[in-house]
């Protein structure tokens, strides 16, 4: 064995302990590998004993701050749910109040506007517990979150609460809003058929005045319903829908007459053009006819009684003034047409016609008169068995069916022909009044008439 040679610095000495000197690096990375796995023997039994350490994994505050998290995430569902709900109620209760006004209408507006309240309440603790707690900081304790969770969930369950009042309270609206809906659907057809309506009559007026028709009544009358037309165009919203829907409705009728009238303007000239033309023709005509009616008295006079034309004596004269007043109406008539006054002219010309009409009444009766008391004159027998025809054949008709006839038919028939018997015992004399005898005769025929009548009314009624 060589021993180790000394150095100067530390001189040989067979009896000193040789000095320790460090371990290579090998044999440290050995002598770790060697302590570790006790190490963690010993730190293994620490880490799942109680004494309040903190779990690994998370722990109980962990479990709690999920289950906070998931009752805030409900909350916050439920809330959007009755926030979201609310608003389409809103626009329905918007749709009853902007069409009715009745009673039931107002109340349900009453509790919408309670359950409004109601749902600012919850909503208000909803936001309250919400914001109580952050669940998302570091270190949140176990009881913090447990409480969160406790406050979350009754927020929760009362907006669920009030959800269920609102959608009862919903379901309870269905009569009004579809009373309301049905009203809508009706308003915007009936604004835009009074703006049709209004279109139509500015374009008859158009058309009219084309004709050289001023229509300046029409246009005067269209122009009017211009701010009414100005409310249908500001909507429901500002002036309910019951009262545009009224509106529209009215203006489309006062519109639609402008237009029919507009329309028939210019036939209604056309009318009137022809009217006054018949109507001079006719005056003219009447002129000549009046002319004949002194020739026509004066045979009258000669040939027959007193009686018989006396009541005629006015006729000439009175034909002649009822032309001239005719004529002045047509002259006035056509002043009224030519200034497009068409009532005017219309009124006119009807006082034309009915002088007219009288006119040739009167003088046609002259000649009239003369026919019949020429050809009783001639032939008086006639007229009798004329007479007594009407009566036999009521008198027939009163025993049909009877063995004696009913007094209230046998006496005006035995009347009538008493009657008969005078006035044909009348014509006896030298100047027979043939007048009076044509007036008694249909007087008498008058009178059986009647009788027929009476009796058919009550048979016809089961009497």
């Amino acid at each position: 064995m060589t021993a180790t040679p000394a150095t100067p610095s530390e001189p040989h000495s067979p009896y000193r302990r040789p000095r320790h000197r460090p371990a290579p690096a090998a044999v440290r990375d050995v002598l770790t590998l060697l302590v570790l796995p006790a190490l963690a023997a010993l730190a293994l039994p620490a880490a799942f004993a109680g004494g309040g350490t903190r779990r690994w994994f998370g722990g109980r505050a962990e479990s709690q701050r999920a289950e906070a998290q998931a009752a805030k995430d409900a909350a916050a569902a439920a809330f959007y749910e009755l926030d979201t709900a609310q608003r389409d109620l809103r626009i329905s209760m918007e749709t009853i109040t902007a069409v009715d006004d009745s009673p039931a209408a107002r109340r349900a507006v009453a509790d919408f506007e309670a359950l409004g309240r109601r749902i600012d309440e919850v909503s208000q603790r909803y936001i309250q517990a919400v914001d109580a707690q952050d669940l998302d900081r570091d270190g949140l304790e176990a009881s913090v979150a447990a409480r969160a969770r406790t406050e979350l969930t009754g927020a929760k369950d009362e907006l669920l609460r009030v959800r269920q009042e609102l959608d009862r309270f919903a379901s309870g609206l269905g009569p009004l809003l579809g009373k309301a809906e049905t009203q809508l659907a009706r308003l915007a057809p009936a604004v835009e058929r009074a703006r049709q309506a209004l279109l139509a009559a500015s374009n008859a007026l158009d058309g009219a005045r084309g004709a050289g028709i001023g229509a300046d009544d029409l246009a005067a009358r269209l122009a009017a319903l211009s701010p009414e037309l100005t409310r249908l165009n500001q909507g429901a919203g500002q002036h309910g829908a019951p009262q545009t829907l009224e509106r529209a409705e009215r203006v489309a009728r006062e519109a639609e007459a402008i237009r029919a009238e507009a329309e028939r303007l210019p036939e209604k000239a056309a009318e009137i053009d022809r009217r006054l033309v018949s109507l001079r023709t006719r005056a003219q005509a009447l002129t000549t006819r009046t002319g004949q009616v002194e020739p026509v008295l004066s045979e009258l006079r000669r040939r027959f009684a007193a009686a018989c034309w006396q009541d005629l004596q006015q006729v000439p004269g009175q034909a002649a003034e009822d032309v001239r007043q005719a004529e002045r109406k047509l002259t006035e008539a056509q002043a009224a047409r030519d200034a497009q006054r068409w009532p005017d002219a219309s009124a006119l010309l009807s006082t034309v016609r009915a002088l007219l009409n009288t006119t040739d009444e009167a003088v046609s009766a002259a000649a009239d008169r003369l026919a019949r008391l020429n050809a009783v004159q001639k032939d008086p027998q006639a007229e009798v068995e004329r007479t007594r025809f009407a009566i036999r054949d009521a008198q027939r008709l009163a025993m049909t069916g009877r063995t004696a006839p009913d007094p209230r038919h046998a006496r005006p028939l035995d009347d009538s022909v008493a009657r008969l018997d005078r006035a044909v015992a009348a014509l006896e004399g030298r100047h027979p009044d043939y007048w009076h005898f044509l007036t008694e005769t249909g007087e008498v025929r008058r009178t059986a008439a009647d009788v027929v009548a009476r009796i058919r009314e009550e048979r016809g009624a089961g009497h």
